[in-house]
């Protein structure tokens, strides 16, 4: 629920409770005198777009994650007693850090408005066809934050047990020096996570697995382990409850279709983290056990 690890970072419906289409939207007629083309070629080109779209973003981030979380298991020191930090300072000079920061939140958001032009492809919005919309605020607000809350609590109470018995590192959710702008820009960042987690892995994956014919199970689960994947760099413990979150997430989607939902809830997750951590005074942290 928190972001990837920033070390390896470089459409609408009437009722909420209107089941989603049965199979897969039709391919666009090919433009008058261009061959028809087949279900093989496109399917291998939904294949590959997938790929670059991931690799371009959460993928390799998932990929990084696992490669770190087989280097901490292989350290020699417990996982208990090793930190992951988050949101970190990358500057002394508070304007240039600030620049920094807003860059890479920008920057960011490049594999999410690259995934909705992709889904726009044939003419529909995007943002309408995943319920990226303002068409309903109060309903989306209030289950954000009911999801929220659902995950949540049993979340921070898995970090809890994980630490208990040596299974999850120390997360430090927010490391940016003391500054006029520190809050608002752990709030940004908690938008973008949200933003480019629920677009990339739950709008246009499940979209893109569900043209290609996938079974439903196949494309929740999919959804669920690329979500715990990604966090695996804070340990076993994450791992499971992302994938859980996943699994709750994309029902969900299934279900609604829309995203507008989880990003909310997602925010309201990190931004608890985030700005929570970083308003605990010190004493409090280290009298917690939290650094």
């Amino acid at each position: 629920m928190t972001a990837p690890d920033p070390s390896t970072q470089a459409p609408p419906a009437a009722d909420d409770a209107a089941p989603a289409a049965s199979g897969a939207p039709a391919p666009a007629p090919a433009p008058s005198g261009t061959p028809p083309v087949s279900e093989r070629a496109r399917r291998r080109r939904l294949t590959a777009e997938i790929w670059i779209v991931l690799g371009l973003s959460l993928g390799q981030s998932a990929v990084y994650a696992v490669v770190n979380i087989a280097a901490r298991l292989t350290a020699g020191t417990p996982l208990a007693s090793q930190s992951a930090t988050l949101n970190a300072s990358r500057s002394a000079r508070p304007y240039l850090d600030l620049t920094y920061q807003l860059l890479s939140i920008g920057f960011a958001l490049v594999p999410v408005a690259l995934a909705l032009y992709l889904l726009s492809a044939n003419g529909r919005s995007a943002a309408r066809r995943i319920g990226l919309d303002g068409s309903r605020p109060g309903r989306d607000v209030g289950v954000g934050f009911g999801l929220a809350a659902l995950i949540g609590l049993p979340g921070l109470a898995l970090y809890v047990v994980g630490r208990a018995v040596g299974i999850t590192v120390e997360v430090q959710a927010a490391a940016l020096n003391a500054a006029w702008w520190t809050v608002p820009v752990l709030i940004l960042s908690a938008v973008q996570n949200a933003l480019l987690e629920e677009v990339v892995v739950v709008g246009y994956l499940m979209e893109r697995l569900r043209e290609l014919r996938w079974r439903t199970p196949a494309i929740l689960v999919t959804s669920a382990v690329l979500r715990g994947s990604y966090h695996l760099y804070q340990g076993i413990g994450p791992f499971v409850g992302n994938v859980v979150m996943g699994l709750v997430f994309a029902e969900y989607y299934r279900r609604r279709r829309r995203t507008m939902p989880l990003v909310v809830a997602h925010t309201v997750l990190d931004v608890v983290a985030f700005v929570g951590y970083a308003l605990i005074p010190v004493a409090w942290r280290e009298a917690l056990g939290i650094r």
